[in-house]
């Protein structure tokens, strides 16, 4: 089987989006939150978010293989849990340090509650342990925990796919439809502590790494069943729109996204794969030739989660929420075109930095 190398810029760009849309998802005052995935779909950003960590992963993992051999890649995805970790940490501290200068400058109660300030105020030495071992995750860095055990799984994952894609998928699907009992093993069925149960959640992922490994050819995409499964696929989108918007007139129960809900697998599925045809075309690659600031954001994909979290409570607390109509949609986008600008700002200003580290280290090895 051939496998794909190197970079994928149609996957940047989606990652890049993705990590600017969870920013505005975050932010309640944001305007442009309104006409995002959430707001039309049964599925949101996280399904994204996660599929495409699981392509990158595969891809990673499979090039490290054939410049190195299979040692390296699984001690480099070793030293990939311990980057994850640190950036939750991180994540945790300034999330907490947030809700604490909010909560002593009596601004943006509602984000305090979010931050996870107040009980830390009560427990700190309790709740530090709690967030260490991972069963406390103050608000957004609670999918990266997930995240770490994935990068533990991806040198098992990857090799079973390439040897069997369909064993690969019917391993994932078991786990995910015994996920709430395998979750209750390990104490992390309450929302309250874990906000993604990663043994449903892997099922997006493990998605992820097969579609890496084993895309769909082109002779299937030049088929008549093809064009039948896109006919469908806009069948089934406009579907859940409309169930989204006139008929879902209540919040669904969160547990239905901790444990990944049929529903919303589905609804990804035909989604994706109409961004996959729309990748096939060539559309998304143009777009993300004249938009190259957003690849650089999905190019430094940890660094903007973590700044995005700080930028969406910074801007949020920022943006007045005493305003209504019209005017409150003008200071929400306001709000939303700063954010946006902090987080491709952020991107490049990493990207730079680390692109000089590389030179001085290539040049000081030149010169050795």
């Amino acid at each position: 089987m051939e496998i794909r190398r190197g970079r994928s810029l149609e996957v940047d760009f989606f990652r890049g989006v993705v990590l600017i849309v969870i920013v505005l998802d975050h932010m309640p005052s944001s305007t442009l939150s309104h006409l995002m995935l959430h707001a039309y779909a049964l599925c949101d950003s996280a399904e994204v978010f996660v599929f495409l960590g699981g392509y990158a992963s595969a891809a990673a993992y499979t090039a490290v293989v054939a410049a190195r051999g299979e040692r390296a890649a699984k001690l480099r995805f070793v030293r990939r849990c311990w980057e994850i970790y640190r950036a939750y940490l991180l994540t945790a501290v300034l999330t907490l340090l947030s809700g604490a200068a909010l909560a002593f400058l009596r601004l943006n109660h509602p984000m305090v509650e979010l931050t996870g300030w107040p009980p830390f105020a009560i427990q700190p030495l309790h709740q530090t342990f709690e967030i260490a071992v991972l069963r406390r995750q103050p608000y957004l860095s609670s999918v990266l925990p997930m995240y770490l055990f994935f990068a533990l799984c991806v040198p098992l994952v990857v090799p079973l796919a390439l040897r069997s894609r369909i064993a690969a998928l019917l391993l994932s699907t078991v786990v995910w439809w015994l996920a709430r009992p395998l979750a209750g093993l390990l104490s992390i069925d309450d929302m309250a502590e874990w906000a993604f149960n990663p043994f449903a959640w892997q099922l997006m992922f493990v998605l992820g790494i097969v579609c890496r490994l084993a895309p769909i050819s082109e002779q299937f995409h030049a088929g008549e069943a093809a064009r039948w499964f896109t006919r469908a696929a806009i069948a089934a989108v406009l579907a859940f729109a409309a169930v989204k918007l006139f008929v879902l007139t209540q919040p669904l129960a969160g547990t239905l996204k901790q444990n990944l809900s049929v529903d919303r697998v589905i609804n990804f599925i035909v989604i994706a794969w109409l961004a996959a045809r729309l990748v096939r075309m060539g559309a998304i690659a143009r777009l993300a030739q004249r938009l190259p600031a957003v690849v650089t954001v999905g190019r430094t994909g940890l660094v903007c989660f973590v700044g995005g979290t700080l930028v969406s409570l910074i801007v949020d607390t920022a943006t007045p929420h005493t305003f209504h109509g019209f005017r409150g949609v003008l200071i929400g986008l306001a709000g939303d075109f700063v954010a946006i600008g902090a987080l491709l700002m952020l991107a490049r200003g990493w990207h730079g930095w680390k692109g000089q580290q590389l030179r001085a280290a290539a040049s000081g090895a030149r010169c050795g």
